[in-house]
């Protein structure tokens, strides 16, 4: 990495704008641009002046100076902030390259970074998860993997796991000495189980990790004509969906988020469940119920007089029964049960609690716990949690050690692909930064 690269790292139009700069030629080639010599500039440090060009005084500017290797990519680097005119700022790049930078690519500074060691691999992707983050819950997930929470659970069981392969092979190399044990295969059989069971845990947070960061989705369910379109419309604060009394309106889902609580709701507004013989209409029915079974919470919705649809669910799936129309129901009894909701979504009655229960309904998040959001991360974790089962199994069997140890190792190799601990393919490092913004 001898070439030193340019960027702007923030959104063009602003009143400000920041354009980075990081490699061995960074202060060297900033003091050809700017009004003082840098050369031997104090780490962590700021500095007024002017950007200029052989004609032209082009903004003041402030200058931050960081030293390899206590800088974000472990480099000599340095931020200018300049005003965010479109001109200043491409006029800024033009001049830093021409007296020797390169422009960056996608993610090109935290790629440094995890190639200079300042962060470990799903680090690197924690920060393009952090900069994508739209919610209170997937920001203090990426913040969590961020600050290496999910590295050192995968540094735990790194750590189990060499002691299971240091032990069967101290069996193996000591396999002629009868008097000698080294592995009790019951004791070895059960730190295996321990170390299936953590891998199994953390590859399951995966479903929780993607509800999190795509929407939870909320399926509303119910007879046609019971208020689920004029419901999804109450909740969004707009007419997003048509509203009619003619059954059968709704033929398609209907698809739309909102947050509440700090946490995004993707809510699906579906055909209403009867019998018909319009082909059209059951095949949206059938959408309708395998939106139903698809769904992590379902607003199970009916109004007085109408029973409630029969709609099969499972018991990893949060059920809300809800009676809309109260309104209309002149014994209305209690607002809210502890089974079913009363609510009139035309005039807004009982939305709140409807609201509230969504969010209880929610997974919780906080900044320390270790949620799996990255397909790539959990597509090693299932790989490496077959090895371990082949582990279980060969010790259940008997099976000999240096075969065990063989998937052991597979499964040490299979963990250090995520924090990128072993030689990482380039093909894989240019796909992951590659889909990063420029400047970061």
């Amino acid at each position: 990495m001898t070439e030193t690269i340019c960027a702007l790292a923030t959104a063009p139009g602003g009143a400000i704008g920041i354009i980075r700069i990081s490699g061995p030629q960074t202060l060297e080639i900033l003091s050809l641009v700017f009004s003082k010599d840098l050369s031997g500039a104090e780490p962590n440090t700021i500095h007024y002046g002017h950007i200029k060009s052989a004609t032209e005084l082009i903004d003041e500017v402030l200058v931050s100076v960081f030293r390899a290797p206590h800088s974000y990519t472990g480099e000599d680097s340095a931020e200018i902030s300049c005003h965010g005119s479109r001109y200043i700022l491409s006029k800024v790049l033009e001049l830093l390259v021409q007296h020797g930078c390169r422009m960056a690519g996608p993610g090109e500074f935290t790629q440094r970074a995890y190639l200079n060691g300042k962060m470990d691999l799903s680090q690197a992707e924690a920060v393009a998860d952090l900069i994508a983050s739209s919610n209170k819950a997937t920001h203090n997930i990426a913040m969590s993997q961020l600050r290496g929470h999910f590295s050192s659970e995968l540094a735990r069981l790194r750590e189990q796991l060499l002691k299971l392969t240091s032990l069967l092979e101290l069996e193996l190399d000591f396999s002629d000495h009868e008097d000698l044990e080294f592995a009790d295969r019951t004791e070895l059989l059960e730190l295996a189980r321990k170390i299936d069971t953590h891998i199994t845990h953390l590859s399951q947070t995966f479903e929780t990790g993607n509800a999190l960061k795509n929407g939870i989705p909320v399926a509303i369910i119910g007879a046609p004509n019971v208020g689920k379109s004029t419901l999804l419309n109450a909740l969004l604060g707009e007419e997003r969906a048509i509203v009619s009394d003619i059954q059968g309106t709704t033929r398609d889902a209907i698809e739309d988020t909102i947050q509440l609580g700090g946490v995004t709701f993707r809510f699906i507004d579906t055909a209403g469940i009867r019998h018909t013989d319009d082909q059209i209409e059951s095949l949206g029915i059938e959408r309708s119920i395998a939106a139903a079974q698809r769904a992590r919470i379902v607003l199970m919705m009916t109004e007085p007089g109408v029973p409630y649809p029969d709609v099969p669910t499972n018991e990893n799936q949060t059920v809300i029964r809800i009676e809309n129309k109260t309104d209309l129901n002149t014994v209305c009894g209690d607002s809210a049960t502890a089974t079913s909701l009363s609510i009139s979504a035309k005039f807004g009655v009982g939305l709140d609690d409807l609201r509230q229960r969504l969010i209880d309904a929610a997974p919780k998040t906080s900044d320390s716990d270790v949620i799996i959001t990255n397909a790539r991360h959990y597509d090693a974790l299932l790989r490496a949690n077959e090895s371990i089962q082949r582990v279980i199994d060969g010790l259940q069997t008997q099976l000999s050690g240096d075969l065990l140890s063989e998937d052991l190792r597979q499964a040490i190799d299979i963990l250090a692909e995520i924090t990128g601990g072993q030689i990482t393919p380039q093909e894989t490092l240019n796909n992951i930064f590659s889909h990063f913004c420029v400047g970061k």
